[in-house]
């Protein structure tokens, strides 16, 4: 397989960690930074609670129990302020 870097700030970048010796090649750069990611996303696997606690909060949407954001940030801002 071929990549080809589209960005210049991303070959520079792993340009520049070959050449400060974190990598052997561009190659072994690209290689780490996909098992990075392909780790990154087997963990963001949501468990069975936090699933029930999104449809929870969903319901609770649809009901008219939530919050607008405004009120929710506005709130939040004096709690934190009581605490400072």
């Amino acid at each position: 397989m071929q990549v080809i870097l589209r960005e210049p700030e991303l070959e520079k970048f792993i340009d520049a960690q070959v050449q400060n010796g974190r990598f052997e090649s561009a190659e072994a750069a690209v290689e780490a930074a996909v098992e990075l990611l392909m780790r990154e996303s087997e963990s963001f696997e949501l468990d069975d609670e936090t699933i029930d606690a999104i449809n929870r909060a969903d319901e609770q949407i649809e009901r008219g129990e939530g919050l607008d954001f405004k009120q929710f940030a506005s709130e939040m801002r004096k709690k934190f302020a009581a605490h400072c």
